[in-house]
């Protein structure tokens, strides 16, 4: 008796101003503004060199923008003006202010198909909010 598979979910897309602290698990079609390596450090580790490189790039739609933090072979697919679909993304917190970020359950995607059809919004930056942590007493 064979089991029927169920069909895969179609990903909701979401846009970079409906991103809040705290949460992940994000599909987005974003355009890479700009990239610029902030940390790069190689490390022998026997035979071969493991090498880690941390660049921080501003991407954005037609919503917004804010800072994504990419790690090691992220940093080679976020050029200038690529479109890029982040799957599974997460927003990390970092000095009080937002970051989205792919970790090892995510992918990214470079779509060489689809140009952009949306204009970056530049003056709705995410990552300029700050955000406090408050805890809640409950009574």
């Amino acid at each position: 008796m064979a089991e029927a598979k169920p069909a895969m979910r179609k990903p909701v897309f979401t846009k970079v101003d409906q991103l809040r602290p705290g949460t992940s698990g994000h599909t987005l079609t974003v355009k890479v503004v700009s990239s610029k390596m902030v940390m790069q450090k190689g490390r022998p580790d026997g035979p071969q060199v493991r090498q880690t490189r941390i660049a921080e790039c501003m991407i954005g739609d037609e919503t917004g923008i804010i800072v994504f933090t990419a790690r090691n072979e992220q940093v080679d697919l976020m050029k200038p003006d690529t479109i890029v679909i982040l799957r599974n993304a997460k927003i990390d917190m970092f000095k009080g202010s937002m970051r989205l970020a792919v970790d090892k359950w995510g992918r990214i995607e470079v779509t060489e198909t689809e140009p952009a059809d949306f204009a970056v919004k530049e003056d709705n930056n995410l990552s300029l909010v700050e955000y406090e942590l408050v805890n809640v007493a409950e009574e």
